[in-house]
């Protein structure tokens, strides 16, 4: 390889003094063909280009070391092997040449990787109503002390890019249908097309290109609300690709740093008024005015708000011995009359349904935890009937929190010997009655000053008696003249004269 000066002095002997190639390369102490190649090069460089590059060593395991190069594609970046991963990987195949070699081809073999052409996206268009987009992400807040992560939901109207998000603890169908709910009530109508990921919750099939073979209950949803499913190629972000960016976007807004709040509800009321802020805030890419003021136009084309999807996944369970039945590493009570038998459990993103031939036999808050035992004590009060004894010590009447004068007679009735089944003759008057009721009648018991469940239970009746019904006033035309006196005298006068 010869420098640029010595390429200089060629040229200029050559150009400017005339001298020959013969005599160049004589003075130069060069070959005639390297003068040659410089003065008919037109743009002169020192470099030099090796058309073949001779592997003596490396070729014969070229075939191997590509094959271990594609096969790291697949992976992630932080996932895939450096290249004296791959020297070594090839030592032991037999490789005996050194590992620069090895790390300058995958070099160069990933240099000329990344410089393909690249895909070209088209930028795409909707119109008012038309389309929304949506999209789940992972996040952490700090709930109640404690940081967890999150699942959060993402709507996105494709024409006004009005955003919506919503928080829940996982990721599964019923959650899925609780944040459609709470979306189309947000916008206050519903646009004609969703565009999803291939989510396992919405999508039970992948088929040839656009076709999929939809969840009957995801189905269902989009029936109620008139939605048009559209699920996305696999792999293809760039065609909901608004929801995308908007995901990176509200992490940064929303979620850096952590927000700290009380409870799930109160972190998604913050996050509907942060939408709503944000939408003010913000110019749309293609008008020249707010989110806020496209999303007001917009939602004249969307479509009318029907009433909430029932959004609840349904399961058969059977009722065990002690009255409860198991969901989601959990275990709730419902009333013992369903002792044994299989009964209709439905899972909302916040509560725990179960019938049994129609009629609802338990309803619990939704639990999140594992391993946790959730009860209702008047599921067990028809069993307490026949067994008064397991008020005191039954697990699900541990921790009842009852009303105020209820609990002082509980208390009082407890240090008689029969105290159990009077209390239990109180709480079985409750499915009659009501509660409130026989709050009452407790504290007109402890008023009296003496506590029992006959004195209680009489309390109760005499407030179920009709009230007394108004005196009638007589007329004037009625009115004796002579009214007869009340006299028991006179009957002694006729004792005396028989």
């Amino acid at each position: 390889m010869i420098c640029m000066e010595t390429i200089g002095k060629i040229r200029r002997y050559r150009f400017v003094d005339g001298k020959g190639i013969k005599q160049i390369a004589r003075e130069l102490h060069l070959a005639r063909n390297t003068v040659r190649r410089v003065i008919r090069d037109e743009t002169p460089s020192s470099a030099y280009l090796r058309r073949n590059q001779p592997r003596p060593k490396l070729g014969r395991y070229l075939p191997l070391l590509e094959r271990l190069l594609e096969e790291d594609q697949s992976r992630s970046p932080g996932e895939r092997r450096c290249s004296q991963r791959l020297f070594e990987v090839l030592r032991l195949a037999g490789y005996a040449g050194a590992a620069d070699s090895v790390a300058r081809y995958v070099r160069g073999w990933r240099e000329a990787k990344h410089s393909q052409p690249k895909d070209v996206f088209v930028p795409l268009s909707f119109a008012p109503g038309e389309a929304y987009q949506f999209d789940w992400s992972h996040e952490q807040a700090e709930i109640d002390g404690v940081v967890q992560t999150i699942k959060v939901a993402h709507f996105r109207l494709a024409h006004s890019r009005m955003p919506f998000v919503v928080a829940y603890p996982r990721e599964t169908q019923e959650m899925l249908f609780d944040a459609h709910v709470r979306a189309f009530a947000f916008y206050g109508g519903v646009a004609k097309r969703g565009i999803y990921d291939n989510l396992k919750t919405a999508v039970d099939a992948i088929l040839i290109g656009r076709e999929r073979t939809f969840n009957r209950r995801f189905l269902q949803l989009c029936s109620h609300y008139l939605v048009e499913p559209v699920a996305c190629t696999p792999a293809s972000g760039w065609e909901k690709g608004q929801v995308e960016r908007q995901v990176h976007d509200l992490r940064e807004t929303l979620f850096k740093p952590r927000p700290k709040v009380s409870s799930l509800a109160e972190l998604n009321a913050w996050l509907a008024a942060r939408c709503v802020e944000i939408a003010h805030s913000r110019q749309h890419p293609e008008h020249a005015r707010t989110v806020w003021e496209v999303f007001q136009d917009e939602q004249i084309a969307l479509l009318a708000l029907p009433k909430p999807f029932d959004g609840f996944v349904e399961t058969e369970v059977r009722v065990s011995s002690t009255s409860l039945v198991r969901f989601d590493r959990n275990r709730y009570s419902v009333a013992c009359r369903a002792v044994g038998s299989i009964v209709s459990l439905r899972a909302y993103a916040d509560r725990i349904l179960v019938l049994h031939r129609g009629d609802v036999v338990a309803a619990h808050a939704r639990h999140f935890g594992r391993d946790r035992t959730l009860y209702d004590p008047w599921h067990y009060v028809p069993a307490l009937e026949r067994k008064p004894g397991a008020l005191r010590n039954g697990a699900p009447f541990q921790e009842w929190n009852l009303p105020t004068a209820m609990t002082r007679v509980r208390a009082r009735l407890a240090k008689q010997s029969d105290g159990d089944r009077q209390f239990v003759e109180l709480l079985a008057a409750v499915l009659d009655d009501g509660i409130d009721a026989l709050e009452a009648a407790c504290a007109c018991a402890l008023e009296q000053g003496t506590v029992s469940s006959d004195v209680v239970l009489n309390a109760l009746l005499r407030a179920k008696d009709p009230p007394r019904l108004p005196m009638v006033t007589i007329p004037q035309t009625l009115v004796l003249a002579i009214e007869p006196r009340a006299d028991c005298a006179r009957y002694d006068q006729l004792r005396r004269h028989p």
